[in-house]
């Protein structure tokens, strides 16, 4: 399948599954994600605030910052770039690009301090290679964050034998 198939099929397999099957998979995940040793002892951990279609990382994300860690999420800016920015609870959260709810909060810029990055995606494959949705964020800021342990998070079904990949994709460390 092309990436173009792959993400149609993705979408289409999504439709099936209702959203307490989705809300009772995600918990499941996220409960897998946070007892991870890589998780649980970072103290800076990039994090996404979930759409409705993806697994749901809103309750995880209030726990690691609970634990006192520091939780950063994507803002997205312009057509081609993000940036990252403090969580600091939901009240700092407004809607940004493709309605995403994005922090207002401080600039994050100090990259080698990331220890986790958490992504999602579209599909991943067995070997961590990941398909996001065609805009390329993740793509050209994935490689700024050598350092980080970096985990996929996806439901069972987004999981694929493989995936068609590009020279500068960034695969995963693991997939949950």
């Amino acid at each position: 399948m092309t990436k173009a198939e792959l993400r149609t099929h993705i979408r289409m397999l999504k439709g099936m599954v209702s959203a307490e099957e989705m809300r009772r998979q995600s918990e499941a995940i996220m409960k897998r994600l946070l007892a991870n040793p890589a998780v649980a002892q970072s103290k800076t951990i990039l994090m996404y605030y979930s759409l409705d279609d993806e697994v749901c990382t809103h309750n995880a994300i209030d726990t690691l910052a609970g634990q006192g860690k520091t939780v950063l999420l994507p803002v997205v800016v312009g057509e081609k770039d993000m940036e990252l920015r403090r969580y600091s609870g939901p009240q700092d959260l407004q809607g940004g690009f493709f309605n995403i709810m994005e922090p207002v909060g401080e600039r994050f810029t100090d990259y080698s301090q990331i220890d986790v990055a958490v992504v999602p995606g579209m599909s991943f494959d067995t070997r961590g290679n990941r398909l996001g949705r065609g805009k390329g964020y993740y793509d050209r800021f994935l490689p700024q964050l050598e350092q980080a342990y970096k985990i996929g998070v996806c439901f069972d079904f987004q999981k694929m034998p493989g995936i068609p990949t590009e020279e500068n994709d960034v695969r995963m460390d693991i997939v949950i």
